[in-house]
């Protein structure tokens, strides 16, 4: 995949973040995508990606702003970093009660690309 191409995939699946969709971001993903987040173990299929993205999409509502994406030249690999807006609606596990809290957060996250899908997403 190109550069450009990466840069479609990347801006594609944060489209679907945006949209509120777990299962519309797996669409971008490769069957054995490795997911490392900074909390919790590395989740190594795209099913397990859906499962705690689902699970996240039912305690916080977030919004992802100026969004960046930058690709090598070979569109392997790529980086984004944004600007999370959120709200925390619904208690997590281990964390305490949501309130309605609201927040605001940069973040970030890199990507390795191959054949045309994500194989892996570290934020």
């Amino acid at each position: 995949m190109s550069a450009a191409g990466t840069l479609t995939l990347i801006r594609a699946y944060y489209d679907a973040f945006n949209a509120g969709g777990p299962a519309a971001m797996a669409t971008y993903l490769g069957e054995s995508v490795e997911h490392h987040v900074n909390q919790g173990e590395i989740r190594k299929s795209k099913q397990s990606f859906v499962e705690f993205s689902a699970r996240l999409t039912g305690c916080y509502k977030e919004t992802l702003k100026d969004l960046v994406v930058m690709a090598n030249e070979s569109g392997t690999r790529a980086a984004a970093e944004f600007v999370v807006h959120g709200q925390y609606v619904a208690t997590d596990v281990g964390l305490p009660g949501a309130e309605g809290q609201r927040y605001v957060l940069p973040a970030g996250a890199f990507f390795d690309v191959d054949l045309g899908l994500i194989q892996r997403v570290t934020t």
